[in-house]
């Protein structure tokens, strides 16, 4: 299944663990958002990692999206290319 995530955490340390969690099973679209292909295990199991990672009464929050087949054929991207960096990870 393909899964769009974002996420909004405050601390560096967490959000970067957040970061390094979805780079392992996707391709990071742009700031907090990542986009993933991934079985419906693995979906569980990044879950389970994510919540790990965040505070929610921080305000910490991680959003994901399943992205059906006809809506990935109805996507626009707009403006510069995706980042080839990691320019958003302290």
């Amino acid at each position: 299944m393909r899964l769009a995530v974002t996420y909004d955490v405050h601390d560096d340390a967490n959000r970067r663990r957040v970061y390094r969690t979805l780079e392992s099973y996707g391709a990071w679209k742009q700031y907090s958002v990542f986009e993933l292909d991934v079985s419906e295990s693995e979906r569980v199991e990044i879950e389970d990692k994510i919540e790990s990672h965040i505070e929610p009464a921080n305000g910490d929050r991680v959003r994901i999206y399943r992205l059906c087949d006809s809506c990935l054929g109805a996507t626009t991207d707009l403006g510069s290319d995706p980042p080839d960096e990691q320019s958003n990870v302290i």
